[in-house]
């Protein structure tokens, strides 16, 4: 399998800019109001008026980034728009249609068709369901036309109007109590606005644990050989109910189960699992999206306790991992059609236990995350993504098996995040993004056993630690999931 590309990792990373909803919004609204004053741009009062006005939105813009507006915050967004119409002058529509039709463009055909085909070789014809689900999309990413578009149209309206104000009147003549007070008093209000309703609304975080993982003492003795741990990436709990799994659901029902086993907040998949490798929160590894701005955590990882111990572990992984885990990511790459994605996975998967041979494996499949995002979470090609995922699995364990590598082995299967509606997006906990599968199973794991209290996909860092006799990384917070293991019977 083709390893990822110098090229890749940085246009996955360049992408982000436009994927994520925070940097898409300013990018956007600049590229838009530059293309549309095209013809202007060798006018030299252009710059100087354009520059002005932007500076008149600056503050807008920072609150626009500051705070996401997702699930049903997004309704909110419009009665500023409709207030600024109020206050200022008409709308310039052409610059809207030319907005509105880019927005449109950009996320349904480029992105939702010539991006997916191109990369995972989804159908030229997939832009007959994406607008469908951008326009369903709840989260705060740039296909979540129910947030983007009241913002950007808020902000190209009042840069148009001060750019007009100034190209007409002059830009000193424009700096007037009259003219400038009712955007100082409008800004303040949008932010106030802002600040209410994630004080009062924005309530669906997950709670934190408190204090460093103690419920369980570090081993000295490894009661495993290796741990194993399959991500599979996306998959909501209730569409892997529906799914024919029978691999899984035998795995499953003769280990033990988390019914209640939450993902972090916000639930993007570089956060998800900085934080399932960590032991600990966004706030302490300093991964807050997929959009990694400053390279790496900032705490141990379960990679570096084994490490403590002479042990090793391997992250199989797609390239945007890499931004957080660094080294220990072995890469593969995201550019190959989805049918053959998870295929190839396994196949470097078995290669590395091979060559390599680690204490410790995680290897994310892809496959059902990609089809939630290209073409739906509740549509049956997400759940064949999902049966696709358990023959590999059930294969890859024979394998194993074949090789004398399951005999002390515990196997962990689970999914970093669920997905919700539209875009297969996630982030901010709709529905079926929450909770996800989560199971153990192994010689030292209890049988049949449910386990309904909530728990957090912070403990899969010092569950592992406990399991391979290597001490918990050094900001680890979740509790190490002893009710699955047969020695606290």
């Amino acid at each position: 399998m083709k390893q990822v590309s110098t090229f890749e990792i940085i246009a996955a990373r360049c992408w982000n800019l436009l994927n994520e909803g925070k940097p898409f919004t300013p990018i956007f609204v600049l590229g838009v109001f530059l293309l549309y004053h095209l013809q202007a741009w060798t006018d030299g009062s252009f710059w100087s008026s354009a520059g002005m006005g932007l500076l008149m939105i600056l503050p807008l813009l920072a609150i626009y980034y500051c705070f996401d507006f997702p699930l049903m915050l997004r309704n909110y967004l419009w009665l500023p728009l409709i207030a600024a119409m109020l206050i200022w002058d008409y709308a310039d529509l052409k610059l809207y249609y030319l907005a509105l039709g880019l927005f449109f463009f950009f996320t349904i055909y480029f992105w939702g068709t010539f991006y997916y085909h191109l990369r995972i070789g989804t159908s030229w014809w997939n832009f007959t369901r994406f607008w469908k689900l951008v326009l369903k999309n709840s989260d705060s990413t740039s296909g979540n036309a129910a947030e983007q578009m009241p913002k950007f149209l808020l902000l190209l309206f009042i840069w148009q109007h001060f750019y007009t104000n100034f190209q007409v009147m002059g830009i000193s003549d424009s700096f007037t109590s009259e003219i400038l007070w009712p955007l100082v008093i409008f800004t303040a209000c949008v932010w106030l606005y802002s600040y209410v309703l994630h004080k009062n609304l924005f309530d669906w975080k997950p709670s934190e644990t408190e204090g460093f993982t103690s419920n369980a003492p570090m081993q000295k003795t490894a009661a495993n050989e290796k741990v194993i741990v399959i991500v599979i990436d996306g998959m909501r709990k209730d569409r892997f109910e529906e799914a024919d799994a029978p691999f899984l659901k035998n795995l499953r029902a003769n280990g033990t189960e988390y019914t209640q086993m939450e993902t972090v907040y916000p639930a993007r998949t570089v956060v998800c699992f900085s934080s399932m490798f960590t032991g600990t929160y966004p706030r302490e590894h300093g991964i807050r999206s997929n959009m990694v701005w400053s390279l790496g955590i900032k705490v141990e990882s379960i990679f570096d306790s084994l490490r403590k111990v002479g042990k090793k572990g391997r992250l199989l992984a797609i390239a945007h991992l890499i931004d957080a885990m660094g080294d220990d990511v072995e890469s593969i790459t995201a550019v190959m059609h989805n049918d053959l994605a998870d295929l190839k996975i396994i196949e470097r998967a078995k290669k590395i236990m091979e060559e390599q041979n680690p204490d410790f494996l995680v290897a994310q499949l892809i496959a059902t995350d990609q089809t939630g995002h290209s073409r739906g979470a509740l549509y049956g090609e997400y759940r064949e993504k999902i049966e696709e995922a358990d023959k590999l699995i059930a294969e890859f364990v024979g394998w194993l098996e074949a090789r004398g590598m399951m005999k002390n082995t515990t196997l962990m299967i689970c999914a970093d995040h669920g997905q919700a509606d539209g875009i297969g997006g996630h982030g901010h906990l709709d529905e079926g993004e929450r909770y996800v599968p989560f199971f153990l199973h192994g010689p030292t794991i209890k049988q049949g056993l449910r386990v309904d209290e909530k728990q957090s996909l912070i403990s899969v860092a010092p569950t592992v630690a406990y399991l391979l006799g290597a001490p918990y990384p050094s900001h680890s917070r979740g509790p190490v999931l002893v009710e699955a293991m047969k020695s606290h019977e």
